[in-house]
């Protein structure tokens, strides 16, 4: 078994970098874990020890022996058992509404791969409801918002999102993943940003161009402004109701952010992120926050500004030259491209070290630059799986 080791000795160090990492030979440490008497054993008893996850330890900055792994929607349509879900129940706002299929679904990544991070089976238009927008998710069409925002009388009608009265579903099915996992691997929830859900709610539905919403930032700004402010204030709210719900980290998703240059994320993206996060940390100052924007090379260092405590890299950023920028108080994840995941296994594995090796040692969480494509191959997934659990720093 290999294992992926920094270089301590004359002999196996890399000349060509001082911090470089070497495949090399090694046995798998035991784990550390903190008991209640606060003293350090190898073995855990149940009765006395109480150990965090390794995916919040690493984004913590602890150290930890190697970096922890999940994949951006690893529940999903690659996976033969949601598949067979999927003959049962055809709506995607059945699955993603019902408590016990929430689970079920969310957990059948965990039950066959054992990833470290187990992430809320849902979708970030789920608040719409609550806020007074009807919309569905329709099979081959996508995201379909029957009443577009197009003036302020259309905002006006938009509601702020109470979580515990409209999606009270959310709030139990992250309960439930709490005990199922047991802290086992860390259970993640997530939300759309701003911007990303005010693109879909005036375009009404996905978009290539974005111009209606370009429309109203760029002639109507005040009419965008008064939108984005009623979905930060709403999910604020909702980070906190899935934290105390026993979410232990929340992914903020903007999509569709990187769409804006740099001068209009500053203005129309970045507030209001920054908002959202300050007000969590008043209330959850321990609560990690991961941010993923996808093709967001030009915005690296504006994504840091938002006070997350993880931006997640996209594939199209070299791991390293991603590290440089944010610099080294800013936790990572990442980076490998999706398609890697039709490769040959050896070019999966290449591809894993690769990208861990450029993330160096900590404050790194392994994933992919985006989400598992429809029609990846389940044993390339369990070998990812594999190859990133069996690797040692």
């Amino acid at each position: 078994m290999a294992f992926l080791s920094p270089v301590s000795t004359t002999q196996t160090r890399s000349s060509s970098s001082p911090s470089s990492f070497v495949l090399v030979p090694n046995s798998r440490p035991k784990s550390r874990v903190a008991c209640a008497l606060g003293g350090i054993v190898a073995e855990p008893t149940a009765a006395t020890c109480v150990s965090e996850p390794l995916l919040l330890n690493a984004v913590r900055g602890k150290e930890v022996e190697r970096p922890p792994v999940w994949l951006m929607r690893q529940a999903g349509r690659y996976m033969k058992s949601y598949q067979n879900i999927c003959e049962r129940y055809p709506s995607f706002r059945e699955r993603s509404e019902n408590v016990d299929l929430v689970v079920e679904i969310s957990l059948q990544p965990w039950n066959v791969f054992k990833p470290d991070g187990v992430i809320l089976f849902s979708d970030i238009l789920t608040p719409l409801t609550g806020m007074n927008i009807p919309f569905d998710i329709v099979k081959g069409k996508g995201p379909i918002i029957f009443n577009p925002v197009q003036t302020i009388a259309d905002v006006d009608q938009v509601r702020e999102f109470t979580p515990e009265d409209s999606v009270p579903y959310v709030g139990e099915a992250l309960k439930i993943l709490r005990k199922e996992v047991d802290n086992e691997a860390a259970v993640l929830g997530f939300v759309g940003a701003p911007f990303t859900l005010a693109s879909y709610v005036i375009e009404g539905g996905s978009s290539k161009n974005f111009t209606k919403i370009k429309k109203l930032a760029f002639s109507q700004p005040k009419v965008l402004h008064a939108l984005l402010e009623k979905f930060a204030t709403s999910m604020e709210k909702y980070i906190k109701f899935q934290a105390d719900s026993g979410a232990q980290a929340v992914q903020i998703f903007d999509s569709w952010a990187t769409e804006l240059s740099p001068v209009d994320f500053e203005e129309f993206s970045l507030p209001y992120l920054k908002q959202i996060v300050d007000s969590v940390k008043q209330s959850h100052p321990n609560l990690p926050l991961i941010l993923y924007a996808s093709g967001s090379g030009g915005l690296l260092e504006r994504l840091a500004l938002t006070g997350v405590d993880v931006v997640s890299l996209d594939w199209t950023v070299d791991m390293a030259e991603g590290r440089r920028r944010l610099g080294a108080d800013m936790a990572v994840q990442g980076n490998v491209d999706p398609g890697v995941l039709f490769g040959s296994k050896e070019f999966i594995t290449k591809r894993i070290h690769d990208t861990v090796r450029k993330a160096g040692k900590g404050k790194h969480i392994l994933n992919l630059g985006h989400g598992i494509k429809v029609g990846t191959p389940e044993e390339n997934v369990a070998h990812f799986f594999e190859v990133a659990k069996d690797i040692r720093y």
